[in-house]
């Protein structure tokens, strides 16, 4: 039996910006972002970093960190909503599921100087801020929410993993709505953690390119407004008819970072997510890909693709523009997939065009490309560990 997630609202901001038609317009053209270079050990790599600056400040200085000021953003655009929604199903009905990863670490890291420097951490300054739920409970305080909260940290899975676990409790009875997505920074220790594992690149990624050299990590927050029933009184207009239809998750534990070769995680997956929505392959109209632009993701998830639904679907790596945004990718790029569903745009696939003759043919995605059809978008994310995880948005629930 099917159990749809209705999707309400949805925000988001990352390095191409926070206002849907602006982003909207860069996606289709395939419009890179600006890129900040990095030193890592004497060698300067891109990453897609937002200004701290440039993000609008929390009023709780315990919580005024680059993290929630990234959250701060992309709730902006959505506020309204969420506000409706807790008066309309009361603050304890309300719960928050949101994937992240780096969490407080840019919190820790400022302390940690602080101490080397003075002897003593700053005042105020307490562990909570390196919590996995650090980012979770600024969100909860902001709209006085006190429902059920839960974050997953299951690498690039997590904020799919976050809409699997809204769902599962929404239907449980558990809550009655809820704040669904994810949120995370390219923060010096992640930069560091992917540079000692030579997957960073020192050229903006490439996906799906036989030059490709790794993945270029950035910022992004989206979050959406999520009920199990369609809500006349809650839903936007520009969000009626977008319906999260099918969720798939698998675990093949292949390897601690690398993915399993042969594509069979990634398979299963996308395979459990057109289950779930009791869909046929034939019926996904637009995939698009984890595509970090590793040697090793692309073509596992080339063959993986290319096995379940064929050479000729529109396919394309929004990473390519927006910088691999880790725990924030799963919401973030369904949020990419509303708006190409409701205005009926390809999101363009991104790389130097050099054909990689060892990942089975596919159908990437050109700049300015229009759909001969576009009502449901798969997304995948693939995560470290073996942790798969893929979903079906759908514009209208018609057949």
């Amino acid at each position: 039996m099917k159990r749809p997630l209705y999707i309400n609202d949805f925000g988001f901001h990352c390095i191409l910006g926070g206002d849907k038609k602006t982003v909207l317009e860069k996606l289709a053209r395939g419009e890179r972002g600006e890129f900040s270079l990095i030193d890592v050990d004497g060698v300067m790599r891109p990453a897609a970093i937002i200004d701290t600056d440039d993000l609008p400040k929390v009023s709780d200085p315990k919580f005024d960190y680059r993290i929630n000021r990234l959250s701060n953003a992309a709730l902006a655009g959505i506020d309204g909503s969420v506000r409706k929604m807790v008066d309309m199903f009361g603050a304890d009905r309300v719960g928050i599921f949101i994937g992240s990863c780096d969490n407080g670490s840019e919190a820790s890291l400022q302390a940690l100087r602080c101490l080397k420097e003075t002897g003593s951490f700053p005042e105020g300054y307490v562990l909570d801020y390196q919590s996995v739920e650090f980012p979770a409970m600024y969100i909860a305080e902001r709209y006085g929410i006190r429902g059920m909260m839960e974050v997953h940290s299951t690498a690039c899975a997590s904020s799919v993993s976050a809409f699997v676990s809204a769902r599962n409790n929404l239907y449980a009875g558990n809550c009655d709505a809820a704040i669904v997505g994810g949120v995370d920074i390219a923060a010096l220790p992640v930069i560091l953690g992917f540079a000692s594992l030579e997957a960073m690149s020192d050229k903006p990624t490439n996906p799906f390119s036989a030059n490709r050299s790794g993945l270029t990590l950035g910022d992004a927050a989206a979050y959406f407004v999520i009920t199990r029933e369609f809500c006349e009184t809650l839903c936007t207009d520009e969000c009626k008819g977008l319906v999260v239809e099918g969720l798939g998750e698998s675990a093949d534990a292949d390897h601690i970072t690398a993915p399993r070769a042969d594509g069979e995680g990634a398979y299963q997956a996308m395979k459990a997510a057109l289950e779930d929505a009791e869909l046929e392959p034939s019926q996904i109209d637009y995939v698009n890909l984890h595509g970090t632009g590793t040697k090793l993701n692309d073509a596992m998830e080339g063959l993986a693709v290319n096995r379940l639904l064929g050479e000729n679907v529109p396919i394309s790596s929004t990473k390519a523009l927006t910088g691999h945004t880790l725990g924030a990718s799963g919401a973030l790029e369904t949020a990419f997939c509303c708006m190409a569903l409701k205005n009926q745009i390809l999101p363009a696939h991104l790389n130097d065009g050099v054909v990689d003759t060892q990942i089975p043919k596919v159908h990437l995605v050109s700049p300015g490309e229009k759909p001969a059809r576009l009502k449901r978008c798969l997304s995948n994310s693939f995560a470290f560990g073996g942790c798969n995880a893929s979903l079906v948005i759908t514009n209208g629930l018609d057949g």
